[in-house]
């Protein structure tokens, strides 16, 4: 098996995880958004030093294929690749896939620190909404909701356009709806749920969109029309 086709999938295993451990990764899920969108960051114009970082990525993935979830040793392997090509595409990806690992072994403040970091170090990366994702999610499974709910809404609304912005809408609904804020939340649910049809997250946002109609019949109805002060109009007969 090549090195490319290895490390993607490695990140289809984590991808995978995630999927079977929703409730854990609830929080905007940001491992999702990671994994999904590293594997398709190649670089065209590699040298000796780009080759040699890009498989010791590989090598670091390699391990945890067929293997659910992330151990400890994970994080370690992908941030000790940063650590060596500090300056190299496969830095970025392996930052990044180590702040996942660390999200979802649950040590969450660790993992912001590593998502701030690429941030810091990755200002031109394509990937900077995963990291942005990242930051919030951790926010949110640290318990910090205002944070959390800051960080979702300027996504949505700066990184309308990028793939990390379904995550960043349902995230931010879910909030909304724990915060009794239905009317924001369903408004968010409702946009997901026409914008990724056929998806996953389309279809449980979706299913969100339901619960709360039932729940709260008044959202469902139509908007009332506000009387007017006019009167009609009489007809004369000549």
């Amino acid at each position: 098996m090549g090195s490319d086709a290895t490390e993607a999938l490695s990140l289809y295993q984590l991808w995978a995880w995630v999927e079977t451990n929703k409730k854990q990764v609830a929080w905007g899920a940001v491992a999702l958004a990671t994994a999904t969108f590293i594997a398709w960051f190649f670089f065209v114009h590699a040298d000796a030093k780009e080759i040699a970082a890009s498989e010791a990525l590989s090598a670091a993935a390699a391990p945890q294929v067929g293997m659910p979830g992330a151990s400890a040793d994970t994080a370690e392997a992908y941030l000790r690749v940063a650590a060596t090509y500090p300056n190299s595409s496969a830095a970025a990806r392996a930052v990044l896939l180590g702040a996942a690992s660390l999200f979802i072994e649950g040590k969450y403040d660790q993992a912001k620190l590593q998502f701030e970091r690429f941030t810091r170090d990755h200002r031109d990366s394509p990937f900077m909404g995963q990291a942005l994702l990242g930051i919030a999610a951790c926010q949110d499974a640290l318990g910090k909701t205002n944070e959390a709910t800051t960080a979702y809404k300027n996504l949505v609304e700066r990184h309308a356009g990028e793939n990390v912005a379904p995550q960043a809408r349902f995230a931010l609904a879910r909030l909304y709806e724990e915060q009794n804020k239905s009317a924001q939340a369903l408004q968010l649910f409702e946009e997901i749920n026409r914008s990724s049809v056929g998806s996953s997250i389309g279809s449980e946002a979706g299913m969100r969109v339901e619960e709360l109609r039932l729940k709260y019949p008044s959202l469902a109805q139509p908007p009332t029309v506000a009387p007017t002060n006019f009167a009609p109009l009489e007809l004369h007969k000549p």
